[in-house]
């Protein structure tokens, strides 16, 4: 008998950790969200469980909608399985998309199908904690280099690793980012999505890339480069790197670092 192997949704942990909520906050929260959008829910802390364990992959609409109103995230970005993608939004300088809430109906466990032989390496090393988020990217339309700078808590699974910046962390403000990266050793590769501020000079357009990045032998230290596509077809690429600021999650070192980046 083939017993099935829950992945943990930590893209959601991440989320309620970056908004430094415990589960039966974030449960509070979603109840309190279905009222103001004319939906009651029984949102539990049970059932919050039941998502960061990744037993359940698929909310139900009505969750869902009250997870992104809570969150100011996409359903994808939280670890749910997305619908259709919605139309791509042409930005400056990145590539990105939005896309529908997850579908309807009772989750199956998702298999971790990824076998101890061909899994990724960590060597033992734990990244979890506050990092300080660093990259630079030319803006064609303002014809000038900027930086985005963000505080971000990363938690790791294993060799994965899932970052989400902390609320009200950003250098712009409404501007959360996330990260989907995986450890090989010294090398972190993975993906990164951005919600820019809606009255920002982006206009809430939503972002996204990949990343690769070396970890120093310190391990205090990633750095490398974004990669993400253009408004003009093209592929824009430049400077990542994140630092080690807390090694805590706790709620004091996340009150600590919810202030934009100096």
């Amino acid at each position: 008998m083939t017993t099935e192997v829950h992945v943990p949704n930590d893209a959601l942990r991440a989320v309620r950790i970056g908004l430094r909520m415990s589960q039966e906050d974030l449960a509070k929260a979603l109840r309190r969200a279905g009222v103001e959008l004319g939906e009651p829910n029984d949102a539990s802390k049970r059932l919050v469980q039941r998502w960061e364990a990744g037993i359940s992959r698929s909310p139900r609409p009505v969750y869902v909608r009250a997870l992104e109103r809570v969150t100011g995230m996409p359903a994808e970005v939280l670890g749910f399985a997305p619908q259709v993608p919605l139309a791509r939004v042409q930005g400056d300088g990145r590539g990105g998309h939005d896309m529908a809430p997850g579908p309807e109906g009772v989750a199956s466990a998702t298999a971790d199908t990824e076998s101890a032989a061909t899994a990724p390496e960590t060597a033992g090393a734990n990244y979890s904690g506050v990092w300080l988020s660093r990259y630079e990217f030319y803006s064609s339309g303002r014809d000038d280099s900027f930086e985005g700078r963000h505080y971000v808590v990363l938690v790791q699974h294993g060799n994965r690793l899932t970052g989400r910046s902390l609320n009200g962390a950003s250098l712009n403000p409404d501007s959360p980012l996330s990260l989907d990266l995986t450890v090989d050793r010294n090398v972190v590769t993975g993906t990164w999505n951005e919600q820019t501020a809606r009255d920002g000079y982006y206009q809430g357009a939503s972002y996204h890339g990949a990343v690769q990045l070396l970890v120093e032998p310190t391990g205090r230290r990633m750095a490398g480069k974004w990669v993400g596509f253009g408004k003009d077809f093209d592929v824009n690429t430049g400077p990542w790197e994140l630092r080690l600021m807390d090694t805590s999650t706790s709620k004091a070192a996340l009150e600590r670092y919810s202030v934009p980046p100096e």
